[in-house]
């Protein structure tokens, strides 16, 4: 199983931007990669997702907001957030899920505030 370190949290205010990276510790290539997110409170939901062949996957408050990316050579995913809000607050994780045995990694989590 792959290990997963993410950065780029940061508090910023609303409307801004912000991108998150996820480091995984070898070759995602087989991989379902994604990111999911937990506020203060709620249980934790998708925000996007990302296959081996490049098709991505989006839950419907994210959808022209955010974008998710692979960069195979470095073996990382992104998540790049336009028009934040404060509704956008909280942990996001990045994920793994392998492709065939089904097991899954989690990160570590970045903080991301929105401030109003």
């Amino acid at each position: 199983q792959v290990q997963l370190v993410e950065s780029g949290g940061n508090l910023v205010q609303a409307g801004e931007s912000l991108r998150l990276s996820c480091a995984a510790s070898g070759s995602v290539s087989l991989y379902v990669m994604g990111w999911y997110r937990q506020a203060q409170g709620k249980e934790r939901e998708l925000v996007a997702t990302i296959t081996n062949s490049g098709r991505t996957d989006y839950a419907d408050f994210a959808k022209g907001r955010f974008t998710i990316s692979k960069d195979h050579a470095k073996n990382a995913i992104f998540l790049q957030m336009n028009g934040l809000s404060r509704e956008d607050t909280a942990v996001y994780y990045c994920n793994a899920r392998h492709t065939f045995s089904q097991k899954t990694s989690w990160g570590q989590g970045a903080q991301v505030t929105v401030a109003s």
